[in-house]
């Protein structure tokens, strides 16, 4: 505990307890709020539990709380990933997990305490929001508060910015989010459908069909190969050790419906692309708030039933098929089935605004920008 005049403390994460108070925070400043969408505790508390959670194979932490005259005001989390300074040649720390209330000594006094862990520790720059793995949420939203949030991603109130600027915070990156109306079968675009058949016909790609869960999973290792080489070239990826990749598959599949994942093997049924999406959880999770009983579980199972917005988590093309239409080819298939399941609209989930290529191939659709999420950098 660091106590701070005027009633203010820091206190470290250091038992269940303090972890319980530091993931459910966020309940409590965003209880009732019709765009916030909360995580399931138990995930939560699972990824900050180095049993659970194999990244801590190489990284490290640091949890931080602050309280005002003994009310919890706000938290954030540092990580440190080796494995992520090693590829970039850099000491960097990571902040994450970043709440508070509207009040720049919370976000003073949580910022002060991360770093100074952070230059502890050799660190000479900090960067966030982002979590242990390009997998978790990354980026504050800066555009877009009346938008509602998706499972994959955080929401924040507008204040947010101005407290971590304040904090001597600039921008690095930014990412884009994009929503998108699904068509009717018959409205799919021409050029699209021309495209893709093209594509097909030119390198006998061949679209994997799925009979069920346990057919996509014998695939799944690769599909985990395939994300670690996409993703290798973007901004604050990280790769996946062989316990990562299992920890990630036996998280998602459960919640993976084999309709909405398309993917695309060669003329030797290697896998050269996928695509996966999803009934969007949003509603469902609120509807939760935080918890699988007693009815969560059954909120969940309802909205992977209902087809109305559909939601784009994971892409990725292997490098030497880029550029050969694998992209268009997924997206033409994904389209018609969010068709003839009758979704009214689309969500992207966050993409780099450097990444004009995937921008590009939304313009089909007529797309709404309707989110931006920074990713912020300082120098400690």
């Amino acid at each position: 505990m660091r106590r701070i005049d005027m009633g203010w403390e820091i206190r470290e994460v250091q038992n269940k307890r303090d972890l319980k108070c530091f993931v459910k925070f966020p309940l409590q400043l965003y209880r009732n709020h019709p765009y916030y969408v909360p995580p399931l505790i138990t995930d939560e508390i699972s990824i900050f539990s180095p049993i659970k959670n194999p990244a801590y194979e190489n990284c490290e932490t640091k949890l931080f709380l602050a309280y005002h005259n003994n009310s919890c005001v706000g938290r954030i989390a540092g990580i440190i990933s080796h494995i992520a300074n090693k590829k970039y040649q850099e000491k960097n720390l990571r902040f994450g997990w970043f709440d508070s209330i509207n009040e720049e000594k919370s976000a003073e006094l949580l910022f002060s305490a991360l770093e100074s862990w952070g230059k502890e520790r050799g660190m000479t720059t900090c960067t966030g929001p982002q979590g242990f793995t390009d997998l978790d949420p990354t980026g504050m939203l800066i555009e877009g508060f009346d938008e509602l949030s998706t499972m994959a991603t955080l929401y924040n109130y507008p204040y947010y910015q101005n407290l971590i600027e304040k904090c001597g915070y600039t921008k690095l990156i930014d990412a884009l989010e994009f929503q998108t109306k699904v068509p009717d079968e018959k409205d799919i675009p021409e050029s699209l459908i021309k495209s893709a058949e093209w594509v097909k016909k030119r390198y006998n790609y061949r679209i994997l069909e799925f009979k069920n869960k346990r057919e996509a999973l014998q695939r799944g290792i690769e599909l985990i190969n395939l994300i670690d080489e996409s993703y290798a070239d973007l901004y604050g990826t990280v790769p996946l050790t062989e316990k990562q990749k299992t920890y990630y598959l036996k998280k998602y599949l459960p919640y993976i419906q084999i309709d909405f994942i398309k993917a695309v093997a060669d003329e030797k049924d290697n896998l050269i692309g996928f695509l996966i999406t999803m009934p969007s959880l949003s509603r469902a999770l609120q509807k939760a708030q935080g918890r699988l009983f007693p009815l969560g579980f059954w909120y969940l199972l309802k909205a992977l039933r209902t087809y109305q917005v559909l939601d784009f988590y994971l892409a990725g093309v292997k490098k030497e098929y880029r550029n050969k239409g694998v992209d268009i080819l997924m997206v033409y298939e994904i389209t018609k089935t969010a068709a003839k399941f009758g979704f009214s609209y689309s969500e992207s989930n966050p993409e780099l605004e450097t990444n004009k290529k995937i921008q590009n191939e939304w313009k089909l659709f007529k797309p709404r920008r309707h989110k931006r999420r920074r990713i912020y950098y300082k120098q400690i």
